[in-house]
């Protein structure tokens, strides 16, 4: 059985075979018996290069130390789209030049609600937090225009995430994404999942790597 560790739009842990793009750390979230017993332990959501400094992380539980004992939990992405929509950014350490674009980009796109120049990044982690998680541990969304959205933006329509990508809203899946759903109007509101700080981090022009498949 595979681990309980890749993650969809919403943010949520679900046991499937698909491969990550991306691995993902909230913390330790299992316990002895490798089953997950929290959502998060660290209001640092990350999203880390599948391998660094010569320790490559295997997604299949048998042939690595996933979720091994005193370490943290190993989360999986279908792409860095999809971790940011969960409330994930880069990290600071493996993923260094992007770490320092995103929070460049951050600082200047939400200059209104962290007026610091150049404030830690635990402070941005802490606003993030605040837009992906709501009481009861539940997605927090909002609603927009969809005319507003920028690409690389995630939305949830009919029990659906789809990815506003190129003038088209994708249906998202663990691995990859379908045909084109029909547009909405650009008036239309519909349910945000990404974080509104990332949007508009999204708006200049700082666009998350989507899947293959979002390109065919």
């Amino acid at each position: 059985m595979p681990h309980q560790n890749r993650v969809d739009p919403l943010g949520q842990l679900h046991a499937v075979s698909a491969k990550g793009a991306f691995l993902g750390n909230r913390g330790i979230l299992h316990n002895d018996q490798q089953e997950i017993v929290a959502q998060w332990r660290s209001k640092a959501w990350i999203t880390c290069q599948l391998e660094f400094k010569g320790r490559e992380i295997r997604v299949k539980g048998e042939e690595s130390r996933v979720f091994a004992q005193d370490s943290y939990s190993e989360l999986f992405f279908l792409d860095e789209a999809t971790a940011f929509s969960a409330g994930h950014r880069p990290c600071a350490e493996c993923r260094r030049d992007r770490f320092n674009e995103f929070k460049a980009a951050w600082i200047e796109s939400n200059r209104e609600i962290l007026l610091a120049e150049n404030p830690a990044i635990a402070e941005i982690d802490k606003i993030i937090h605040a837009e992906r998680v709501a009481e009861g541990k539940r997605k927090r969304t909002y609603d927009a225009q969809a005319g507003s959205l920028p690409a690389g933006t995630i939305i949830e329509a009919e029990g659906k995430a789809l990815l506003v990508w190129r003038g088209k809203l994708l249906p998202w899946s663990f691995v990859g994404y379908g045909r084109s759903q029909a547009l909405v109007s650009p008036s239309t509101l519909v349910q945000v999942l990404s974080p509104a700080s990332v949007v508009r981090v999204f708006a200049p022009g700082f666009t998350p790597q989507v899947h293959v498949s979002a390109y065919s």
